[in-house]
């Protein structure tokens, strides 16, 4: 599809043609409703039947009428003299609306960690009761075997495939100190806290490059948050204004060049960009006007945003140039690929590719090799944005299971691309940015499926997380 620029009226093309896309709408279901009145002409309506007669021996039918799931006196029989026991159910009935709107209601001051910990929690109940609910999931069945990491007259490729699908599960919360001969020494339990932050699902995490003892988080509740660990606090640091608004967040991201600034995408199709500096900093514009899954920013150069949508659309942005006015801002759009259902997740690897899982179950990977010289304005031109390669892989998530994102590992030491995604039947897939499988991962004891999983920055290490709460660490 033809990326637009700048009309000499003043409006985006981008907004001028979302402008005639309603209008063409409305002009279709226009012409369908002329041609459905000419092919069944409307009907006169019937004339109203006679009401039978009511003889004055019939003795009235009364009608038990059904009982209201409101709470009312009137219906519980409750006397209107009875005024104290009456305006007692009104009070019971009002903290019932108010405690349901308080547990969806975001924290807006700072939260002390000794206060919100979660006491005796044992994780590992999450969806074990619900198994073989997932569409298309084959638990335990590999769609990468041993045959296939051997399979192949590449070299290079069957030597990383071998070190990749060598990384094992690790068993032990702690290795026993070197030189240790006593044979009763156990690991030491792993410390765990639980903290509830947020009112509602945390969709995002960033770790500031510049402050190891810190941690952004998104969530549903409309809110960004700081954890401080050597502080022992929890902070806003975003939210509506009007605390009353409803603006759920879907991904959160930071330049790595950048550590005080923090963008956000929501699930009306806006994308936020905010400065923690500055409180009145708040960009907010309409990237789409459906759901955005997940977003990104490259890397290296963290001005190129990546969008994925349930419009079907994966776009990339250039945040140096804003262009329209008032709430029709947003940043000049570069190109866009659009496939044959939604777009989940958009990821940016150092390298330029662009990985995207969709639910036309392919993982899709572009590349942009020459990204880092494209100026201010660059048109990237519909042949470009196809994409290089493509791979099947099951994204049917279903209701139970987070949807599945590729990650790019950061900065591989090895300086090959590339990334890690869950798979439905509890594994972790690594490919690389050829669209080459080089891995994988699985281990005993993996009851779920592992849908979020990442790469260490720079080691060889895998980690992903179920939905019984439980997380796996390969190396």
């Amino acid at each position: 599809m033809p990326v637009k620029k700048e009309d000499s009226g003043g409006m985006s093309v981008f907004e001028r043609r979302r402008l005639e896309n309603i209008k063409a709408n409305k002009e279709v279901l226009t012409d369908i409703s002329k041609t459905a009145k000419r092919v069944m002409p409307e009907r006169p309506a019937p004339k109203p039947a006679p009401r039978p007669k009511r003889t004055s021996d019939a003795t009235p039918t009364r009608r038990n009428t059904p009982r209201a799931t409101r709470t009312s006196s009137r219906l519980a029989g409750i006397g209107a003299d009875d005024e104290t026991l009456k305006r007692k159910m009104e009070v019971e009935n009002e903290n019932q609306a108010m405690q349901a709107k308080a547990k969806k209601m975001r924290h807006n001051g700072d939260l002390n960690l000794g206060d919100i910990a979660v006491e005796g929690r044992k994780f590992g109940n999450g969806v074990a009761g619900i198994k073989d609910l997932f569409r298309g999931a084959e638990p335990g069945v590999r769609t990468f075997t041993e045959d296939d990491v051997t399979e192949t007259t590449d070299k290079s490729l069957k030597e990383l495939r071998e070190q990749m699908s060598a990384l094992e599960l690790y068993e032990h919360w702690l290795p026993n100190a070197e030189g240790d001969d006593d044979e009763d020494t156990k690991p030491l339990d792993p410390v765990i806290s639980a903290f509830t932050t947020h009112t509602r699902t945390i969709t995002g995490f960033v770790f500031p490059p510049n402050d190891s003892n810190a941690v952004y988080t998104s969530s549903y509740d409309s809110s960004i948050r700081k954890m401080d660990l050597e502080k022992g606090t929890s902070v806003q640091i975003w939210a509506p204004e009007d605390h009353d608004e409803d603006l759920p967040l879907s991904a959160l991201d930071m330049p790595p060049n950048e550590p005080n600034m923090l963008y956000f995408s929501t699930l009306s199709g806006l994308c936020g960009r905010y400065d923690i500096r500055d409180p009145k900093s708040t960009d907010i514009w309409r990237l789409s006007d459906h759901k955005i899954g997940g977003f990104s920013l490259h890397p290296l150069q963290p001005h190129l945003l990546a969008t994925a949508s349930l419009d079907r659309t994966l776009k990339i942005w250039d945040c140096r140039k804003i262009t329209g006015k008032g709430d029709l801002r947003h940043p000049a759009l570069m190109g866009e690929h659009e496939s044959r259902l939604s777009v989940s997740h958009a990821s940016w690897s150092a390298g330029g590719h662009l990985a995207t899982s969709s639910y036309d179950d392919t993982i899709k990977i572009h590349a942009f090799p020459e990204c880092s010289t494209w100026k201010t304005g660059h048109d990237i031109t519909p042949a470009s944005m196809e994409p290089t390669h493509k791979v099947r892989h099951n994204n049917q998530t279903g209701r139970w299971v987070t949807i599945l994102k590729p990650q790019w590992q950061r900065a591989p030491r090895d300086g090959i691309q590339k990334f890690v995604i869950g798979n439905m039947n509890r594994f972790v897939d690594v490919f690389a940015s050829d669209g080459s499988q080089l891995a994988q991962l699985d281990g005993e004891g993996i009851t779920a499926v592992p849908a979020v999983a990442h790469f260490h920055p720079s080691q060889r290490w895998v980690a992903g997380g179920n939905g019984s709460g439980k997380l796996c660490l390969w190396r």
